[in-house]
């Protein structure tokens, strides 16, 4: 494999756990030409960008780290964000990378050099990086989705979306109007309830929030998960309960129970929390539970039952000077609107974030508008050889990120290690491959609980512009065995 007339055999993009893992994988199997390069003046992705108030991890800790890389200290069950933040940075430091990485530099588009098999990266510094691979670990969490409402440039108050929050703003005795109750806003509602003079929440739609087996880890706790077997019994615990409540809940809606038993957990959550049966009802989802992602919290529910919060089910007409008026003509008055409004996922200019042109100048974009999200093994696209995704489309089951990284990481290894033995310069997906991974995902769809009819009304970001859900209708185990199993022969080396 030549390495003549580029600056790096592979360039990551994406200093997120993403391209941590990846990296460190490659590291490890002896490929130590790369580079990662990353728009933020830090590590960690999505833990980097999201420092709000009560910001964590949504499954238990145990789960979301690497398998080869478990922390006994955490702190609690579901890790607070600024671990998620320091585990990032311990990683990077424990495996070397720090001197790899390229911070404060955007990668704004990308064109394959076929004449030479290598990559020419454009980025904002106006420098061109060329490299033979590309990996794209950009991740799904880290654009903010902004909303779309007549007036927002025109409120005279302080705006701030959560992934972008400004701790110099002090919300104490302000009123403060929150949009959106997705994952985020049942993190941060609670965290500034209490200090705020009075807070209004909209809400277009009611979010499955189901109680959270939350709580800190004590010392004894931490020393048991340093005994011999301690360690792997509870992250078996970890991962099974995380399968349960999303992989299999999603992908076997129509087999298995595990959603039913939920929305029932979830229902007998809400009675407990919420006193006022007008709010209680507007809090209770009409949609199966998976539609969209659910929540796990302890006191998003009960913060309702406070007397400065108000949940506004009416839809927004318009954002105002001085605050937000609904449809219904009422106009809630607000010193601090903070957006709660998600991020750009199944979306145009996310997957990947710059613009990619592959063989004969094929647009990425473009060619998934055209053919739909598609993605072998959510890895690879015929037209663009040398270029791999870790979250592309059918690659991530709902499972932690971490299980997806080291499965992405695994497959691409494959690819990387062949074409080093067979002196390859070139790895492209053959189109064959490709159709058939599609069509096995379409056909293998049935089963999931996204066709379920009240799934129309979840307002769901999992649904893309083509009326698909492009995540992997699998189990993590079969995923798993899948990256390491692959035919090669569905690869063109040359």
């Amino acid at each position: 494999m030549s390495t003549k007339g580029i600056d790096h055999e592979i360039v990551i993009v994406g200093a997120g756990f993403s391209g941590i893992g990846v990296a460190i994988e490659l590291r490890k199997a002896g490929f130590d030409d790369f580079v990662i390069i990353d728009e933020a003046d830090g590590v960690g992705g999505t833990w980097h960008w999201n420092t709000y108030p009560g910001v964590a991890v949504d499954i238990p800790s145990f789960s979301y780290q690497f398998s080869f890389e478990q922390r006994t200290d955490w702190s609690r069950v579901y890790a607070p964000g600024r671990e998620l933040k320091a585990y990032a940075e311990s990683c990077v430091d424990k495996y070397r990378l720090r001197s790899r990485i390229r911070f404060g530099t955007t990668v704004v588009g990308a064109d394959f050099d076929e004449r030479a098999d290598r990559w020419v990266l454009h980025t904002t510094d106006g420098d061109d990086l060329t490299a033979r691979f590309v990996i794209s670990a950009t991740g799904v969490l880290t654009r903010p989705k902004l909303p779309e409402i007549p007036g927002i440039e025109s409120f005279s108050g302080m705006t701030m979306h959560t992934s972008r929050w400004d701790h110099r703003q002090d919300l104490r005795g302000k009123r403060v109007a929150i949009i959106g109750t997705g994952a985020s806003a049942v993190q941060v509602i609670p965290e500034i309830a209490s200090r705020v003079h009075h807070l209004t929440v909209f809400q277009r739609t009611p979010i499955w929030c189901l109680p959270r087996p939350d709580l800190p880890l004590p010392p004894v706790a931490r020393l048991a998960l340093k005994v011999p077997g301690g360690r792997a019994v509870t992250r078996l615990v970890s991962q099974t309960y995380v399968e349960v409540t999303f992989p299999l809940a999603a992908h076997y809606h129509r087999s298995l129970p595990t959603a039913a038993i939920g929305e029932r957990a979830g229902l007998a959550h809400l009675r407990r929390q919420v006193k006022d049966p007008t709010v209680r009802a507007a809090l209770t989802p009409r949609y199966a539970l998976g539609c969209k992602r659910p929540s796990f919290s302890n006191d998003y529910l009960s913060t309702f039952n406070r007397a400065n919060v108000t949940l506004e089910t009416a839809a927004i007409s318009e954002i105002t000077a001085t605050g937000v008026r609904t449809a219904a003509g009422a106009e809630h008055l607000a010193d601090v609107l903070i957006l709660a409004t998600g991020f750009k996922v199944m979306e145009s200019g996310n997957m990947p974030t710059y613009d990619l042109r592959g063989v004969g100048g094929r647009d990425l974009e473009t060619w998934w508008d055209e053919n739909r999200l598609q993605a072998y093994e959510g890895v690879s696209v015929p037209g663009f050889p040398n270029f791999f995704s870790i979250i592309g489309p059918y690659g991530y089951n709902g499972a932690s990120y971490f299980t997806l990284i080291e499965n992405q990481a695994r497959h691409i290894l494959r690819c990387l290690h062949h074409a080093r033995t067979s002196d390859a310069d070139r790895i492209e997906v053959t189109e064959e491959a490709n159709d058939r991974y599609f069509r096995e995902m379409l056909a293998r769809r049935g089963g999931q609980v996204f066709w379920d009819d009240s799934c129309a009304t979840a307002n769901s970001y999992y649904f893309d512009k083509h009326g698909d859900v492009p995540l992997r209708p699998a189990s993590t185990l079969e995923s798993a065995w899948r990256s390491g199993h692959f035919p090669l022969t569905d690869y063109v080396f040359t």
